[in-house]
């Protein structure tokens, strides 16, 4: 994965989204910069498999059209396992969006959504909105044990797209 800023402590409103290219649950590469123009929104979650993060994307999926109404807004899961585990995890439980995986964890790093090395070595849960000129729209971490909702997602995508 190749990075465009160095890791920083953390992010706010306004700052520019650092850029990643990282690989999807098929083993393709997803670039932020090929994704300019549109709402991006980054689900960080810690773990594939865990309970918390399954109820969440099973809930999502179907009502991700509440988040993402059109093809200007796209939703990526992030977290620092895998592929081959996204692939696996993504078929079983039917999840409406592609996995994003970091196991450098260099981009969790570079937004602040590296929970530690202790206990699991994982990304935090939050919620990363990129509107379309680049510019971080909403930057929300979460309790890592608190399941995020389909409202609070919405919400912070509309925002996002409000600004363009």
């Amino acid at each position: 994965m190749r990075m465009s800023n160095t890791s920083t402590s953390t992010l706010t409103v306004g700052d520019d989204a650092p850029l990643f290219e990282l690989m999807n649950e098929k083993r393709e590469t997803v670039k932020l910069s090929d994704l300019r123009g549109k709402t991006v929104v980054l689900l960080f979650y810690p773990m594939d498999f865990s309970s918390v993060c399954t109820s969440e994307h099973c809930a999502f999926g179907p009502q991700l059209y509440k988040i993402a109404p059109d093809d200007q807004t796209v939703v990526f899961g992030v977290n620092c396992d895998h592929p081959f585990s996204h692939a696996a995890y993504r078929k079983q439980f039917d999840i409406a969006y592609p996995l994003l995986s970091d196991p450098t964890r260099k981009m969790v790093k570079a937004y602040a959504m590296f929970a530690g090395e202790e206990p699991f070595n994982c990304a935090k849960r939050g919620t990363v909105v990129i509107d379309p000129k680049g510019k971080i729209a909403t930057y929300a971490p979460a309790e890592i044990s608190q399941e995020r909702t389909v409202e609070n997602l919405a919400r912070y995508a509309s925002a996002a797209r409000a600004l363009s």
